[in-house]
């Protein structure tokens, strides 16, 4: 199928089928709609090799995630689709698990110029060593950031929002308030871990008591949790800084013949769908992440459109949702 027959088909002319192939805003809304009719109704698949060549892009994009089975990445990675969709973009993703030498293969995606930008999921420690094998290369980074620098960002701000867990928890007269947390050289765990301490010292709270997870993973939620159990003093309230850690912790809890939340409280982080199938309905806070996906993709066109715009730091709203396990 040819595009002069889509053409023929939908009652247009070439230069028409042309504009709309390359998501052109120039075109009459109806004559959008008939094309895209015939497209759907022949299953046309443009030449993308001949558009490249064309227009020097790929109308794809390369995304790397830290951990695709990690319930937020995986929605962050849907909005970051479905914004691309709309723009006439492709995205490839890689599940890089912060490795450098993974990375460094997938980026040879950039020297042969099949992908036009790159949004990434990496660790903030990462960021240098990305920094150098990306270099001019249009870049976003998602939820991990930098203060400033020359790459947009998109994300929350995890103290913030840390904090206001932790307040809530106080406020519920919660006297023994511990914390999973997980790697370190994520910015996001840096954060919500000052957050924590923070807040902490506002209600002049003594009692801290943190355990690092191994991975962020229902088993080693639940493991983090033991150790905390097993202390001379446990908590009367856990905050953990995602709901799959958190998941992992009600169930530690529930087999040591505890209640929650009558004996121990526990709050989550991120909002995912988990949150709501946990019994006890897991407290959390809610990140917009399919937004955060959208946005991102979003500055990265810009960027793409025109390289010389500049950086953009961008922190999005979130919210708490209490429910029964506080």
């Amino acid at each position: 199928m040819s595009i002069q027959k889509i053409a023929q088909l939908a009652g247009v002319s070439v230069a028409t089928v042309s504009r709309v192939l390359n998501n052109s805003d120039s075109v009459k809304e109806a004559n959008r709609a008939k094309v895209l009719r015939a497209i759907k109704e022949s299953n046309y698949q443009p030449n993308l090799l001949a558009r490249q060549l064309r227009t020097a892009r790929s109308s794809m994009i390369l995304v790397m995630v830290s951990d695709i089975s990690n319930p937020f990445c995986a929605e962050v990675v849907k909005g970051i689709e479905a914004q691309a969709e709309k723009k006439g973009y492709r995205i490839l993703l890689c599940n890089s698990g912060s490795d450098i030498e993974r990375s460094r293969s997938s980026l040879q995606l950039l020297a042969g110029k099949i992908v036009d930008g790159i949004i990434t999921m990496d660790a903030f420690s990462k960021l240098p060593e990305l920094a150098h094998l990306i270099g001019t290369t249009p870049w976003v980074q998602c939820a991990e950031y930098a203060d400033a620098g020359a790459i947009s960002c998109v994300g929350i701000n995890d103290r913030e929002a840390s904090q206001q867990v932790v307040r809530y928890l106080a406020q519920n007269r919660r006297q023994r308030i511990a914390l999973i947390n997980h790697d370190l050289s994520y910015k996001y765990a840096q954060l919500r871990q000052q957050g924590y301490q923070t807040e902490l010292q506002q209600h002049q709270l003594e009692w801290q008591a943190i355990a690092y997870a191994s991975a962020l993973s229902f088993s080693a939620g639940k493991h983090a949790m033991e150790t905390l159990l097993a202390a001379e003093k446990r908590p009367d309230a856990v905050f953990a800084v995602s709901d799959t850690l958190a998941a992992g912790a009600i169930s530690a809890i529930q087999q040591a013949g505890l209640r929650v939340p009558q004996d121990i409280a526990v709050a989550g982080f991120d909002g995912t769908e988990l949150a709501e199938m946990v019994s006890p309905p897991l407290t959390t806070i809610a990140q917009p992440s399919r937004d955060i996906g959208r946005k991102a993709f979003s500055l990265l066109l810009q960027k793409i459109d025109d390289p010389e715009s500049p950086a953009e730091r961008v922190l999005m709203d979130w919210q708490l949702i209490v429910r029964a396990s506080t």
